[in-house]
């Protein structure tokens, strides 16, 4: 494994958009192989992984240098992780500054990309220009085990913006594909701690202003498995997973988390979404019909009308 930035340094700019493809890995021998393989068949071709391994005790180091062997050193570069979480991995990868291409996806190890998962969404951040700060996400297609479609992840009807992202994703980390732009203000707060990568990068890209872009048409198989960081948020099990933690103070501890990071971003946020941001701290610290009062006059919301009811519930029991 290496972090030497000459041999992790991609090359913007030269015929097609470069993109460099994120992955963090850990133990991931079970699944790497059918990612790595989608990976290969892309239609856009010209990307550069880097893989941040955790310190895995099982064959993944084994099968990334098999890759590495059969793709070259150029396209395929190995490095060694924070060891401190997934979340860490990403955010490591994201704070690399000798890691430079023209567009970044993240990539977790146990997905099947189909063939147009980056040719998408470079396609639909080039059409909106390099110099405003853009993430685009899709929806996916949902896996068992085994590889059989088993549905579809959530459909998202409102429209990203930061309100929402105070309170909610808006799509899989393992769809996003971001610009230069984006990317260097995510890394200039590459050492903070969120709850979730992903999540995260919606909340600094739409809060300073950026470009948000979801794509209705699923770019990859993702699979469900007991192993899954966050999984799929559908289905009558994982609403009651969502309700206990809800009740167990676990969404309160998490917009704590949240929140202190974007207090240290605050300055890059925009005066609109810094003032949201400000009354949304000070409501949650209210009493109790007075917090449910200061939500219902505040843009926060997230997606559905049960959402907002079981957000509002929490609010009032000082969950949130």
């Amino acid at each position: 494994m290496t972090n030497k930035a000459a041999q992790i340094t991609a090359k913007p700019g030269q015929g097609d958009p470069s993109v460099a493809i994120l992955l963090a890995t850990y133990n991931s021998q079970r699944f790497l192989r059918a990612q790595l393989d989608s990976i290969e068949a892309q239609q856009h071709k010209n990307w550069t992984m880097f893989a941040s391994d955790n310190g895995s005790s099982d064959a993944t180091l084994d099968i990334l240098g098999e890759y590495r062997s059969r793709w070259g050193g150029a396209k395929l570069s190995i490095l060694k992780g924070p060891g401190t979480g997934a979340v860490a991995n990403f955010q490591s990868l994201v704070g690399n500054h000798s890691i430079v291409a023209d567009y970044y996806a993240f990539a977790d190890h146990d997905d099947i990309w189909l063939p147009h998962r980056l040719s998408c969404g470079v396609a639909s951040l080039e059409a909106g220009g390099r110099e405003t700060p853009a993430l685009h996400g899709t929806r996916t297609k949902l896996i068992d085990q085994s590889g059989f479609v088993i549905g579809l992840s959530r459909l998202v009807r409102m429209r990203p913006s930061f309100a929402h992202a105070l309170v909610q994703n808006f799509a899989g980390g393992n769809t996003f594909t971001f610009n230069a732009a984006a990317r260097q203000h995510l890394a200039r707060y590459a050492h903070l701690s969120p709850v979730v990568h992903d999540w995260w990068s919606y909340m600094l890209v739409a809060g300073i202003g950026g470009t948000v872009i979801y794509d209705r048409n699923p770019s990859l198989l993702y699979r469900q498995h007991e192993s899954n960081l966050t999984g799929d948020n559908q289905g009558a099990r994982a609403k009651c997973r969502r309700l206990f933690m809800l009740l167990s103070g676990t969404y309160r501890e998490w917009t704590d988390t949240n929140a202190a990071c974007l207090e240290e971003a605050k300055t890059a946020l925009t005066a609109q979404n810094r003032a949201i941001f400000e009354e949304f701290c000070k409501l949650r610290e209210l009493r109790a019909f007075q917090r449910i009062f200061g939500l219902l006059a505040s843009p926060v919301r997230r997606e559905g009308i049960l959402e907002n009811a079981v957000m509002a519930f929490g609010v009032a029991l000082n969950k949130v």
